[in-house]
């Protein structure tokens, strides 16, 4: 068996552990579960796709990405329809721009072939490579803040507030209630060295929600309404593309912006969590992260195979940090999570009665984990401070990995030039700040 794991999923039975991989990937499902029941929801904003289809659609597509990871990259990231890019997928192209749901899926489809052709053409691992020491480092600690950030809205522990745009919830009463006492059960699972001790945090937390009850419906949190379902055919929306629009600027405009996201969304999760599981060395090698190439490139394929069924943008999720913080290091851990979707097409209710105040103490204390790497950024050096700190606040802040990274980029280099250290700037970073100066400008 050992051998054929090696084989399969870059297992080395000298320095990984089977079980390990197996929980990572179950934790890592637990914590990325919620886009089964958020998608659809999101998609129900358009005529013409049903939310069963779209589940299905989710899941699928989840599958096929995370499976393209784990046996060609041999990595343990899962992918899914990405959160943000569904949003203007429904929100921007199609109720803001006016354009069908068919026009938007041909975008996708469009953007997924590119990502495709960069990868194979080693663009994607050049723009990567380009980003400088002090900005890798300051991505995964953003990333940490912006994922613990998710876990503490999911939780209601960090509420909207009209004056204040964010304040703390009713942490005495409900999910935030529920979430805080989550989080003390995981942290003193992990501070025990309990192996798995974040899926066992989320399944013990998932178990409390039955008994408190959410007071605003009267309800337990926990909401179990069956065991097994039969998945709906994805037939209404697979292969629904639209290709009259294919040469207008809007198509550009929104395949461009399709790309932008998804690609430096990928690149700031492939550095953030490498950063967070100490698996990058100093300096920016080649070499820093291997095997960049099959990881952007199972990305693509996710995007191109999900577009077919019927979905949005394909991404890797942030929220596989959560498996590699539970030793995750293998392609196993990825397929462990593929086989999870898998049993989530059959026993959907089981899976979507996880609420989000269970995952969250997951999610807050993976962010912990991925504080570390601003230990090595050089505060001292305010060329260097100043874009590291920009770049880790703005992604939650923001809302997003890609403004965090763009506003890094483009400050690194204003900073550099205004002091005169036009050595310390390649043309690679002056050639993206203008990009990204272009982006926030014209798009």
């Amino acid at each position: 068996m050992k051998p054929a794991f090696e084989k399969l999923f870059g297992f080395d039975s000298s320095k990984h552990n089977v079980r390990t991989e197996i929980l990572a990937g179950i934790t890592t499902f637990l914590t990325m579960a919620y886009i089964l029941a958020v998608n659809p929801a999101i998609f129900s904003a358009l005529d013409g796709m049903p939310g069963g289809a779209v589940f299905t659609a989710t899941a699928v597509a989840a599958i096929i990405g995370t499976v393209v990871m784990a046996l060609y990259a041999k990595k343990p990231f899962a992918l899914a329809p990405g959160m943000g890019l569904n949003a203007f997928f429904v929100y921007t192209v199609c109720l803001g721009m006016g354009y069908s749901w068919q026009f938007a899926l041909t975008a996708v489809l469009i953007e997924g072939l590119l990502f495709i052709v960069l990868t194979l053409t080693k663009v994607r691992t050049w723009l990567l490579n380009a980003i400088p020491g002090t900005l890798k480092k300051a991505i995964g600690a953003g990333i940490g803040l912006f994922i613990a950030f998710i876990g503490l809205q999911n939780a209601g522990i960090i509420v909207n507030n009209d004056a204040t745009l964010v304040s703390l919830g009713h942490i005495t009463e409900g999910t935030a209630l529920l979430g805080m006492i989550g989080l003390f059960i995981t942290a003193g699972l992990v501070m025990a060295k309990v192996r798995g001790g974040m899926l066992w945090g989320i399944l013990a937390t998932t178990l409390l929600g039955l008994v408190i009850k959410d007071p605003a419906t009267g309800e337990a949190i926990t909401k179990l309404n069956g065991v097994v379902a039969l998945p709906d055919s994805v037939k209404p929306i697979a292969f629904q593309f639209e290709w009259h629009n294919v040469l207008t600027l809007d198509m550009l405009v929104v395949v461009f912006t399709f790309l932008f996201i998804d690609m430096f969304d990928t690149m700031g999760t492939i550095i953030g969590v490498h950063q967070g599981a100490g698996l990058v060395p100093e300096g920016n090698r080649r070499d820093d992260i291997p095997g960049m190439e099959q990881m952007f490139l199972a990305d693509s394929i996710g995007t191109v195979c999900g577009a077919c069924l019927g979905t949005s943008t394909t991404t890797t999720y942030v929220e596989s940090a959560s498996g590699v913080g539970e030793g995750g290091r293998t392609g196993l851990t990825a397929f462990s999570t593929a086989v999870c979707f898998v049993l989530a097409l059959f026993f959907s209710p089981l899976f979507l009665a996880i609420p989000g105040a269970a995952t969250a103490p997951a999610l807050i204390i993976v962010g912990v984990m991925m504080m570390h790497s601003v230990t090595r950024i050089h505060w001292d050096d305010y060329c260097k401070a100043i874009p590291a700190f920009i770049t880790l606040i703005m992604m939650p802040l923001a809302y997003s990995i890609s403004d965090g990274i763009l506003l890094g980029v483009i400050s690194y280099v204003l900073c550099h030039a205004v002091a005169g250290r036009f050595k310390d700037i390649s043309i690679t970073m002056w050639i993206l700040a203008a990009l990204f100066i272009c982006k926030y400008i014209f798009i």
